[in-house]
């Protein structure tokens, strides 16, 4: 690995001062970059921000705003960090409500490195693809409205003249329109059109329709 890159940044909410900086320093040790937080509440007085690959460590048990209670608020503000929880004594319960709630794993202290490192590696990966999703969604966005109907004909598998008569317009006028859907979706191919058009959610049902 070059000098000053990370694997990617981990946010460890713990208020066990011995407990967070051992994490901390197995992490580090493994490439990443690590921030400590002794409660929940100095987390939310200063959230998480970056645009690289990021995860949360959450204690479940913590005086104050405890795990359960700073995932939910997390989730209000509208964060998208996969959070991964950390417990002594693990209730079913918990589990359960905090895995619904989108949490990405639940570990139980003593956690061995090779399951911590394999759970934020997991968790990390799913954070790259979610910022992917959030990309393709925010480039359809830039689609006017004229363009936002040829794109989702052409991925249902319409031809250009189809498209031209259901819209009241010519062919070549089609044609132009899809070019440039293309150039601002930045793709080379109608496979990779509806790949994204699947992806970002657009497409239901896209192979039976293109059939």
């Amino acid at each position: 690995m070059e000098p000053g890159h990370s694997r990617g940044r981990i946010h460890v909410v713990d208020d066990d001062p011995s407990f967070a900086t051992a994490i901390a320093r197995r992490l580090m040790r493994a490439g990443y970059e690590v921030a400590t937080y002794a409660s929940g509440q100095h987390l939310l007085d200063s959230p998480p921000t970056g645009n690289g690959p990021s995860c949360i460590i959450l204690d479940v048990q913590m005086p104050g705003v405890d795990g359960p209670a700073l995932q939910k608020r997390l989730g209000e503000l509208g964060a998208t960090l996969p959070i991964i929880f950390l417990t002594g004594h693990a209730d079913t319960s918990t589990v359960v409500r905090t895995i619904k709630a989108g949490a990405h794993d639940f570990l139980t202290k003593p956690v061995a490195s090779d399951d911590l490192l394999r759970a934020i590696e997991g968790a990390l990966a799913h954070h790259q693809s979610s910022r992917g999703l959030d990309d393709v969604r925010a480039r359809i966005r830039t689609l006017s409205p004229r363009e936002r109907q040829v794109f989702d004909f052409v991925i249902r598998g319409m031809k250009n003249k189809q498209i031209g008569f259901a819209l009241g317009t010519t062919e070549r006028t089609i044609k132009a329109h899809r070019l440039k859907v293309m150039e601002k979706l930045r793709v080379q191919s109608l496979a990779e059109l509806v790949s994204l058009g699947e992806r970002a959610g657009v497409l239901v049902n896209a192979r039976s329709a293109a059939e």
